[in-house]
């Protein structure tokens, strides 16, 4: 086990030592982390674990799960190239929104395993997530326009991206989705390219 997974698991560790949104905590049936490749250059978080990924303790293993997947694949993606997590680690009861205190004991962690991860874009799946990075900010405006900022002293790259489930409910979603998912490899690029040329201008 790398070091990077030792990390990961103590923040699991931490979340059940200190019994984080303990009324949420006991109706779930499984505290629900993360998935993927620690060494991801693109971290998608979501807002909340539902249904299935409740009883799988996995992030997205339902129909969004899905469709995940096959917007993953259409940007020439794998699911085991990226990570990907939540910003609530426990399924709200009756897959209800998460409550802004919930988001917020929650926060801390996610921004550890960030740090731990250390990719090169943070790719926000629906509002919930979105207005943590970029506030003020409304989705319809900004869906697959990625903004650079500053996270705990580090610039990070934020794609905000629609949640896959919103093209489950709504058929004209699923192109704008695909779309923005497009993008992804090129933004990847565009990156690394500029990180390349900062290293040679500072090496």
């Amino acid at each position: 086990m790398s070091k990077q997974e030792d990390d990961l698991n103590q923040i699991r560790t931490d979340i059940l030592m200190q019994n984080v949104c303990a009324d949420l905590a006991k109706q779930a049936t499984n505290l629900v982390m993360g998935d993927g490749n620690v060494d991801a250059d693109i971290v998608f978080i979501g807002e909340a674990p539902g249904k299935n990924e409740d009883e799988q303790g996995l992030p997205f293993v339902g129909a969004a799960g899905k469709f995940l997947n096959e917007m993953l694949e259409a940007a020439a993606m794998k699911r085991s190239d990226v990570y990907i997590t939540n910003i609530v680690k426990y399924r709200p009861p009756n897959n209800r929104d998460p409550l802004p205190e919930e988001k917020e004991a929650f926060w801390p962690f996610l921004l550890r395993q960030i740090e731990i991860i250390q990719p090169r874009i943070i790719a926000t799946l629906g509002r919930h997530s979105m207005e943590y990075f970029l506030p003020n900010e409304k989705i319809s405006a900004i869906h697959g326009q990625p903004k650079r900022i500053d996270l705990n002293g580090n610039k990070v790259v934020i794609l905000p991206l629609f949640h896959p489930a919103a093209a489950l409910y709504n058929g004209g979603m699923r192109e704008t989705l695909l779309s923005d998912f497009s993008k992804i490899p090129d933004v990847i690029k565009r990156i690394a390219e500029r990180d390349n040329v900062l290293k040679i201008m500072t090496d």
